[in-house]
């Protein structure tokens, strides 16, 4: 069964052949998910946008102590975001 997550593996793979082994006179890689059954729905969403900008960021939970001094009062409270997302 297709899942929106195979886009992403495939989009890597597809990514890594083409950095690693694809000749300068080569066209792009093509991919092709062969699956037994597939939402078509799920399959658009999951492959219409394919191209949109994505960031990977690594979490910090001590983040403030990490910052330098100068910066570390700029910031908000754990309190004052939390405040600001009720309301």
């Amino acid at each position: 069964e297709f899942k929106p997550e195979h886009a992403g593996k495939m989009n890597f793979y597809l990514t890594a052949v083409d950095e690693m082994m694809k000749h300068k006179d080569d066209q792009p890689t093509i991919g092709l998910l062969l699956c037994k059954t597939k939402n078509k729905v799920v399959a658009e969403y999951a492959l219409r946008d394919i191209n949109k900008p994505l960031g990977v960021a690594e979490y910090e939970t001590k983040i403030i102590e990490s910052l330098p001094d100068d910066l570390k009062g700029s910031l908000p409270t754990i309190e004052e975001i939390e405040h600001e997302c009720e309301e």
